[in-house]
């Protein structure tokens, strides 16, 4: 059956009238999430950070933003688990995304505290996750695919085999990749029509534009909201300082159009950074992370996103910082993979992404 064939997501999805709500003996109480949670949830991801990934950790603003998205409603979009003490032991959120140009994309998120693992707790966290998530997809009847998704480091295998258990498969894996700032960082030459500049906030649509360009062709990416990019470049953690992109003339082709000192110009090539200064005490060093790095279409195989990639790597080093950390899609269709060891990142661990699809 071709896209254009497919019933309307209703019809494709057995989705419950609600969620199953979790029971447990070590769990005393469940409940939707509150914005006055987020300090004990921070708690909470605290203790997740240390056992599934210690080398980084959760910015309180990522848990923030999700009581201040119009693409979650906390009252039946999450649910939180308290003991016998009032202490939060687990979370399950579900999040629709936004953008839906070719596909629906659904996010099952959860965890379960580390001292109450291994009893059974977490499989109910999944499957309400998953449930919730299929009744959002449902809701919209769209005809287009749709994926039931969810993330886990390689080292959770717990994780991953509740995902399977659910009906997902792995089907991507994102490798970290790590680069010391010290070492020497090329320069590379670019075509004389285009040029390097800093990030400004008067550049937000436009690197929006450019990233959702660049993106089109990669696995698993919609098109990224104007709510949701604002959150992200308006947000405490990212660092204009540390992000810098590619313009060329309007007239050249392309969306995207922005004016800089009063000429046309077009985004065609990014690196934006952030820093979390949390993460330090974890890793042993200070950093930057490299949230996006993007070439628009017709300006691929020109040496941009190197460029682009190295005016960064520059700046980070020049305010002391002492690495860049990215992630990489092993199978990218750019083959940004070869191009990060090229530019000195080195990997480190894998994330995967688990997929269940209609």
């Amino acid at each position: 059956m071709t896209e254009s064939e497919l019933l309307p997501l209703d019809q494709r999805i057995s989705a419950p009238e609600r969620p199953t709500e979790p029971r447990h003996p070590d769990v005393a109480q469940w409940r939707p999430a509150t914005e006055d949670d987020i300090d004990a949830l921070m708690v909470l991801m605290r203790a997740l950070d240390t056992a599934d990934h210690p080398t980084w950790t959760t910015a309180r603003e990522e848990v923030a933003d999700q009581f201040d998205t119009p693409f979650i409603d906390p009252a039946v979009d999450s649910l939180i688990g308290l003991d016998g003490d009032g202490r939060i032991v687990a979370l399950a959120w579900a999040e629709l995304a936004p953008g839906r140009e070719t596909r629906v994309q659904a996010y099952a998120f959860g965890g379960v505290h580390p001292e109450l693992r291994g009893r059974g707790i977490g499989r109910q966290v999944m499957e309400w996750s998953a449930q919730r998530c299929l009744q959002r997809m449902a809701e919209t009847r769209s005809t287009l695919p749709a994926w039931l998704m969810t993330y886990a480091e390689e080292t959770n295998v717990a994780a991953i085999r509740l995902a399977e258990r659910r009906g997902m498969r792995v089907e991507r894996y994102f490798t970290s990749m790590e680069r010391v700032l010290a070492d020497p960082i090329p320069d590379i030459p670019i075509p004389d029509d285009v040029r390097v500049i800093g990030y400004t906030p008067a550049l937000a649509e436009a690197a929006r534009s450019a990233r959702n360009d660049a993106f089109r062709d990669h696995w698993g990416s919609q098109p990224s909201a104007p709510e949701r990019w604002q959150q992200f470049v308006g947000g405490e953690l990212f660092r204009d300082d540390l992000s810098f992109v590619i313009i060329e003339r309007a007239d050249a082709g392309g969306t995207g159009v922005t004016d800089v000192l009063g000429v046309p110009v077009r985004i065609v090539a990014f690196a934006l950074g952030s820093v979390n200064e949390e993460d330090w005490e974890v890793q042993g060093f200070s950093s930057v992370y490299i949230d996006l790095i993007g070439v628009a279409r017709h300006r691929r195989r020109q040496r941009l996103a190197p460029a682009a990639i190295g005016a960064l790597l520059r700046a980070a080093r020049d305010a002391g910082l002492d690495r860049a950390i990215l992630d990489v899609d092993t199978a990218s269709p750019t083959g940004a993979h070869t191009l990060y060891e090229g530019m000195g990142f080195r990997p480190t661990e894998r994330t995967v992404a688990l997929v269940e699809e209609f």
